[in-house]
């Protein structure tokens, strides 16, 4: 922890470039050998032999060995003590690594000419610690086309030649010291999948599997794994080889936020459950344990401390916040003395305290914390960050850090089959942690690996990289993506079609179409016929064009033509079926189409997982509703009109008539103290307020004179400094009304503004005939204001 504090940010060099002829500059990877040291980290050797196997994908020749023969050029890897040859260079002062001293996980690379007899030029690659030294290298890769999802999603290697060269020496260095992954909720992909397909022999998800998580982690340059931890998952240490698997490959194993210390209760808690509480059992439960930290105390791990239920409920043992508190504060106290006792010093070795659900407001009530331990702030489930640390708790030694979910099971209603959380809206959540300390650790819950591919390449650049990936758009950052992994020449259509998937569905996710909560009475979606004709339009859009990509790439079937497809499927059979129920009493012909359609539709889903579920990927992929389980936080299943009724047909084509509502797009007005968000909202993007009394005034023609109802609507994020509900002042004639907005996941009002990605707050006005100025000023920094809607006739 001291080395991790003392690495202070340093300017970014110009880095590897490409040649596409050689120069007097360039090194010709091909044929190149990658030498590494064997008194080096296990880990080394592994990204050395990558970096080869990454060359001949690419269609050259390279050879990792330790022991360094002559030839023309190569490529040296490793660490300032443990690499003979690099040793030398910088005794000979050919190569300054002054700027890795107590760096966290840096690199450097650099050309150095003649570093040793009979070599011209080596490659140099030095990291400050093992997994420096891995990332400089698997950088390299991704620099000479290899996608981090090579293997995970079949991606075919760009082909850029591999000449490369190195204008100056290129220092790099991860904004965020721990970036990890939380494997959760695998029971409908990763787990069928890994047990059937992948590992049948082990019929769970066990060591071969977890091999390949590490491999993809090292790629995404990701240093963290939180391990699935379901009933129907082996616990990851019922197999002693996955821990000592994790240390060879260099990642640090953590566990959830309801898994104090290394333990999977679900697995491994073999008392009755009601035993599981320190009120009643302090000596078993630190016996449990302490088993774990004395069989993995020898690696390197991030602990968590605390104690909830058994699995992701409330702590046990107490009733009031103060017997909540002591208890807590007992729990603490005695896993510190166990670390002590078992593994070292408390105040050096890493470990976190995630106040989740209930153990943030005892956490806010106040324990005893030491201050070396991260605090890790947790998302509403739905992207939108809780809490943010404070004055006081940015001065924390042990900093802060972010649990974010990209996928959920629980209320209001989960989402666990496609991917569709906006890049925008993780870089404007993340960042603002972030520039509020929230620096030790980004930990995401992605649910199955797959099909998340482009969020957590996402999420893990922004976490290596914040200044660098904050300053693109949505679009801009897609676009660069889309070219690193299909090529340039279809960078723009690629990072177009992913723009608008993200913008589409950030309305309303796939798996949440339907429009009443569990348990209440069924309801229909309330939108006019014209948003609902504009929404199944651009998603008919979205899929022809799609289409005319006309590429049979597994890859890009994987992380485009499957999500993109599904999406925009699912909503066109929604929608079907609305109408259906709508017309097929009143005139059972249209109903029928409607009723054809729908079939169709789903039909086509069906087809679509099939073919994602064969071969290599069977059972990986499952379309929500995918069984009876956790029904209360799922969605209702899509029943389907009987095949007698469905029809087949063109359905008739309509003159939608205007549907009244004047939508201003807050982007698109005059702003002071606002910065605009590409890619997040329903226009072209929002407006988010830079600081207190930030002013957008909008001009609104209003065709006839009488009451209208203006709703404003913002985004459901949480006020940075914790206080009570959002709130807009408006003024219009002269006049200001004050709008206040729902606060809280136990709200319903709350609970489907996240499932619409907007608030909305509505207040009856007057208005003469002709144009109209509106002006709305936040009295808050950080609130992000979407459109305002003007609707004839009172407010509903």
């Amino acid at each position: 922890m001291i080395g991790l504090m003392a690495c202070v940010a340093s300017p970014v060099g110009a880095q590897v470039v490409v040649s596409p002829a050689a120069t007097s500059q360039s090194l010709d990877l091909n044929g190149a050998a990658i030498v590494y040291d064997a008194r080096d980290a296990e880990l080394v050797g592994i990204a050395a032999r990558d970096l080869a196997d990454d060359i001949a994908r690419l269609g050259g020749d390279a050879q990792a060995v330790t022991v360094a023969p002559s030839g023309r050029t190569q490529v040296w890897v490793g660490t300032p003590g443990h690499h003979a040859g690099i040793d030398a260079l910088i005794k000979a002062g050919k190569l300054d690594v002054r700027r890795l001293k107590d760096c966290w996980e840096c690199s450097l690379t650099a050309v150095v000419p003649k570093p040793a007899s009979g070599v011209e030029r080596a490659l140099i690659i030095v990291g400050s610690d093992r997994r420096g030294a891995a990332f400089g290298v698997y950088d390299l890769s991704r620099t000479l086309g290899v996608s981090p999802w090579v293997w995970w999603a079949d991606i075919k290697s760009v082909k850029k030649g591999l000449l490369v060269s190195v204008p100056k020496p290129y220092f790099s260095k991860p904004s965020v010291a721990y970036r990890g992954l939380f494997i959760n909720d695998e029971d409908w992909g990763l787990f069928p999948w890994a047990a059937q397909t992948f590992d049948p022999e082990t019929g769970n998800i066990g060591a071969k599997s977890y091999e390949k998580v590490f491999q993809l982690l090292l790629r995404l340059k990701a240093n963290t794994l939180w391990p699935a931890m379901h009933k129907v998952s082996a616990p990851f240490n019922a197999d002693p080889q996955n821990a000592a698997l994790a240390e060879r490959y260099g990642i640090v194993m953590g566990s959830s936020h309801a898994e104090p210390m290394l333990r999977n209760n679900v697995g491994e808690w073999k008392e009755p459950g009601e035993r599981f509480n320190y009120a009643i059992n302090p000596q078993g439960v630190r016996a449990y344990w302490e088993a774990r930290l004395k069989t993995n105390g020898r690696y390197e791990n991030l602990y968590t401390l605390g104690m909830r239920g058994i699995h992701d409920s409330g702590i046990v043992g107490a009733s009031t916040t103060a017997q909540k508190q002591a208890l807590l504060n007992r729990i603490l106290s005695d896993q510190r003395q166990l670390l002590k006792d078992t593994v070292g010093d408390p105040k050096t070795v890493p470990q976190v305290f995630v106040p989740y659900k209930e153990v943030l407001e005892i956490y806010r009530a106040g324990i005893a914390l030491p201050e070396d331990v991260t605090l890790v702030w947790p998302d509403d489930n739905f992207g939108y960050i809780r809490y943010f640390p404070n004055s006081s708790e940015q001065k924390r030694s042990g900093r802060s850090g972010v649990y974010y979910h990209l996928s959920y099971l629980g209320a209001p209603l989960s989402y666990l089959w496609l991917s569709t959380t906006p890049p925008a809206l993780v870089t404007e959540e993340m960042t603002r942690a972030y520039d509020n300390g929230a620096d030790r650790l980004w930990v995401v819950n992605a649910g199955d690996i797959k099909p998340a591919e482009v969020n957590l390449t996402h999420f893990f650049d922004l976490a290596w990289d914040v200044k660098g990936v904050r300053a693109l758009s949505q679009k801009q950052y897609l676009t660069r993506l889309a070219g690193e992994t299909f090529g340039p020449q279809k960078a723009e259509a690629i990072g177009d079609l992913w723009d608008r998937y993200y913008r589409l569905n950030f309305e309303r996710r796939p798996e949440h179409l339907q429009y009443n909560l569990p348990g209440e009475k069924v309801r229909r979606s309330g939108l006019s016929p014209r948003q609902v004709f504009e929404r199944v339009s651009a998603f008919e859009n979205l899929m022809n064009d799609v289409e005319a990509l006309k590429v049979d790439d597994p890859g890009l079937f994987q992380l485009v033509e499957y999500p993109l497809k599904a999406s925009a499927l699912a909503n066109r059979r929604f929608f079907a079926l609305e109408a259906y129920a709508a017309e097929y009493e009143r005139n059972p012909r249209l109903g029928g189409l409607y009723a054809g359609r729908a079939r169709d539709f789903d039909a086509q889903i069906k087809a679509l997982s099939a073919r994602y579920n064969s071969g290599k990927w069977r059972g990986i992929i499952a379309e929500e509703p995918a069984d009876n389980l956790w029904t209360s936080f799922r969605l209702s299943p899509p029943v389907m009109p009987a095949a007698t009724l469905g029809q087949s047909g063109e359905l008739p084509v309509y003159r939608l008539a205007d549907d009244g509502v004047i939508r201003l797009e807050a982007e698109g007005g005059v702003a002071k103290g606002w910065r605009r968000i590409e890619g997040l909202g329903r226009g072209e993007g929002s407006l988010r307020a830079l600081r207190a009394d930030a002013v957008v005034s909008l001009r609104a023609d209003i065709p006839t004179a009488g009451t209208w109802c203006v709703s404003t609507h913002i985004l459901p994020i949480f006020p940075t400094d914790g206080a009570s509900a959002w709130s807009l002042d408006l003024t219009t004639e002269g006049v200001t009304t004050p709008l206040t907005y729902a606060r809280g996941p136990q709200d319903k009002a709350w609970q489907q503004g996240v499932l619409n990605n907007r608030l909305a707050a509505s207040v009856p006005l007057t208005f003469g005939a002709g144009s109209h100025d509106v002006q709305l000023r936040s009295p808050r920094p950080d609130l992000i204001l979407d459109s305002v809607d003007f609707m004839p006739g009172a407010c509903p």
